[in-house]
């Protein structure tokens, strides 16, 4: 019923919007070419059904030169620092743009992001289970609500590069990152701090009730070596072919980057290095001219020497890297309405697809804006998966008297089970729809509503933000 709800909103609004769309046509005039330096700064209060409610600030900076090439820019800067109420935190700055060095488009990103509750579910996506009444205080199954998290705090700097070749629209692309991954369990005795022992949100011990992450190295699913997290540096080379017509909302054209990803282990503390592959396709279509669009994205990626440590296997490979977050699959970045890192494998397909419509367009404070709506279809699955169950199957015995002493202290009849179903990894899909406020073409809050369309999967997700997904 929630979601039936949720959609007949969503399809009220877009019918409001399709109408103003017909009265704005009428009335459209051409808007102001800017120039020089132009500053979008606001504080950040903003919403992502995995992180809680965001606050802080953040600012957006943008040189459009002498406004021959806007919407296109010189140079963009942006800061931000924020925090979310479920114990994550982005302390970040980016610069891209093309004139600092001619001819090289260049991306820079240096970013601390710290999370004392970092969601967890596994590997191989369906071939672990996710029993969502665990975690939820309201089910009778309820354990406790971290069951499903642990602590990560991520540090990472990255320079990616995309240069001309000259022939026609292909492009050279490079980059370098340096990732430092430092985990742990959550720290129950600070979320248990002023709690009474009786309250019903009174958390349980990881020695009494362990989390999935706890469960994971003492089954030896995740090494000891580095079970808390490491260093890497990754070095990219790549081909990159770019004829969008513009970059923060394409109307037409294609954007498709291939190339390889490579971690040495002198470079990091992993005992073995490891090469990426990564492609990703995206195409843009004008269905309207200037008003709706349709868009999609498909991607692959797959480990094809070394061994990749547990830790890295979620971070999505792209030729630059332009959001604090670049993770999948699942969340506000590649499934909307999936468990945000659902979706952990050794290789994974996704896909994307959108229709775009600039509903409204008008002028406020001397800034051209347009209030735009989308709808989407999500989707994603594990197509080479991290070797896991020889190691259950081997450690069958440990699994089931740890699994033992839960039951006897619970009550329940947990078993092996209740955590890994193998062979049942299958497409995961999320669909929605979303809102976008856009000014000056380049400076883009989004708002999205996305539905799992399994409940292994969670229920949904709202997301609000900046920019397209693509």
């Amino acid at each position: 019923m929630k979601k039936n709800s949720s959609m007949l909103i969503l399809v009220l609004f877009l019918a409001f919007s399709l109408n103003a769309l017909a009265q704005e046509e009428k009335k459209e005039k051409t808007e102001d070419v800017k120039t020089g330096w132009n500053v979008g700064a606001l504080p950040v209060v903003s919403f992502d059904s995995d992180m809680g409610f965001q606050y802080g600030a953040l600012s957006s900076i943008y040189n459009y030169g002498d406004g021959s090439r806007y919407p296109e820019y010189d140079h963009m800067f942006y800061v931000e620092a924020s925090k979310f109420t479920k114990g994550s935190s982005i302390f970040r700055f980016a610069y891209e743009g093309d004139q600092l060095i001619e001819g090289v488009r260049v991306n820079f990103d240096l970013g601390y992001l710290p999370d004392d509750l970092s969601a967890f579910y596994g590997f191989n996506g369906y071939e672990s289970v996710y029993n969502a009444g665990w975690e939820d205080q309201e089910d009778a199954a309820y354990m406790s609500r971290m069951i499903y998290k642990h602590k990560r705090n991520l540090f990472r700097t990255t320079a990616d590069f995309v240069g001309d070749l000259g022939i026609g629209k292909l492009q050279w692309s490079a980059g370098i990152g340096y990732y430092n991954f430092s985990i742990g369990s959550v720290d129950i005795d600070k979320y248990n701090d002023g709690v009474d022992a009786n309250d019903p949100d009174y958390l349980p011990s990881l020695t009494d009730v362990p989390g999935l992450y706890e469960n994971y190295k003492a089954w030896g699913l995740i090494p000891d070596a580095d079970a808390e997290g490491g260093t890497m540096v990754t070095l990219k080379v790549g081909l990159t072919y770019d004829s969008r017509d513009n970059r923060p909302n394409p109307n037409s054209g294609i954007w498709t980057e291939a190339g390889f990803s490579y971690s040495p282990a002198f470079l990091g503390s992993a005992e073995q290095g490891f090469v990426k592959f990564y492609i990703t396709h995206r195409q843009y279509f004008t269905v309207i001219k200037n008003r709706l669009t349709f868009a999609y994205r498909v991607g692959f990626q797959n480990t094809i020497a070394g061994e990749t440590p547990w830790y890295a296997q979620n971070l999505m490979v792209i030729a630059a890297n332009r959001s604090a977050f670049s993770e999948g699959l699942g969340g506000s970045k590649s499934i909307r309405g999936v468990l945000r890192n659902r979706v952990v494998g050794d290789g994974f397909a996704y896909g994307n697809f959108e229709a775009r419509l600039k509903a409204v367009k008008f002028k406020f404070i001397n800034q051209n804006f347009y209030i735009g709506i989308n709808g989407f279809l999500d989707l994603g699955q594990a197509v080479t998966l991290i070797s896991i169950e020889d190691q259950v199957n081997a450690q069958n015995s440990l699994i089931t008297q740890d699994l033992t002493e839960v039951n006897d202290l619970y009550g329940t009849s947990i078993t092996s089970a209740n955590y890994f179903d193998f062979g049942s990894e299958s497409l995961h899909i999320g669909y929605g729809a979303g809102l976008k406020i856009v000014m000056n073409q380049n400076f883009i809050i989004s708002v999205d509503y996305g539905m799992a369309a399994a409940t292994e999967d969670g229920s949904s997700g709202m997301y609000i933000g900046l920019n397209y997904l693509f």
